[in-house]
């Protein structure tokens, strides 16, 4: 009677157990449904003008504007809808740094980490650059540490790296004065893995939601400047900072 006993005790734990996924998988699949969308600022960034094409396609879009050979592939944030960074973007690209703004599933750029392959495969620029913000920069740089001979560097926002970068990449690094989501401590930490040619801007009162369009961040700090010249700010900083 004992074997019995625990062989139905062991069926029914066999029967109970992958409950457990299951359950994870929906809970991440609600809290993910709940993110930060594209505001109306972001919406009309979208639309194309005369120094900028802003054209949708299979990784996601395309800011095409005057260059010819530089490029950024770009990671969003986390939880936060893709076409948000369409200001930053936009401006970035009038500027003369084309940028794919790459769409990744469920709002998590982690799970996208060959996205910068498929855009390479698509167009043919020389000197390309990958960055993100947040999360998204997080994985950028991840995707720059291991493949040192794609990129001709990163540029991280409100981010940081977690592998060493190649000496022989640029990493420009900018955050918000005022930024409270991203951690100060793992950004310290990230300097140790920064490359030999590393610029950091601290951004005189901004935060971490502004470096995107789509309103205010749970727990970040209170800017102190607008959205607008934070965005600027964040532009002239990365042109001074790249290779002329």
């Amino acid at each position: 009677m004992t074997g019995v006993r625990k062989e139905t005790r062991w069926r029914k734990r066999r029967c109970v157990t992958p409950v457990l996924p299951l359950l994870l998988i929906i809970s991440f699949l609600v809290f993910s449904s709940y993110y930060y969308r594209a505001d109306e600022t972001a919406l009309c960034s979208m639309q194309s003008d005369e120094a900028v094409s802003v054209t949708q396609t299979t990784y996601g879009w395309l800011f095409d504007g005057p260059s010819e050979d530089t490029a950024l592939i770009f990671y969003p944030g986390a939880k936060v809808e893709e076409t948000a960074y369409a200001p930053l973007l936009h401006l970035l690209a009038a500027q003369g740094v084309d940028v794919c703004l790459v769409r990744v599933p469920l709002h998590f750029a982690f799970f996208a980490p060959n996205a910068a392959r498929a855009v390479q495969n698509t167009h043919n620029y020389t000197d390309w650059y990958v960055g993100g913000h947040s999360l998204g920069g997080v994985v950028a740089a991840w995707v720059a540490a291991d493949h040192p001979e794609d990129y001709s560097g990163t540029i991280l926002l409100a981010s940081y790296p977690i592998r060493k970068l190649p000496n022989t990449q640029t990493e420009i690094l900018l955050v918000g004065s005022e930024d409270q989501v991203i951690s100060w401590r793992h950004m310290e930490s990230g300097r140790a893995y920064a490359s030999e040619h590393y610029f950091e801007y601290i951004l005189e009162g901004g935060n971490h939601a502004q470096f995107g369009s789509y309103g205010a961040q749970h727990g970040d700090g209170t800017a102190t400047i607008t959205a607008e010249e934070q965005i600027r700010e964040t532009v002239d900083s990365i042109k001074d900072a790249l290779p002329n």
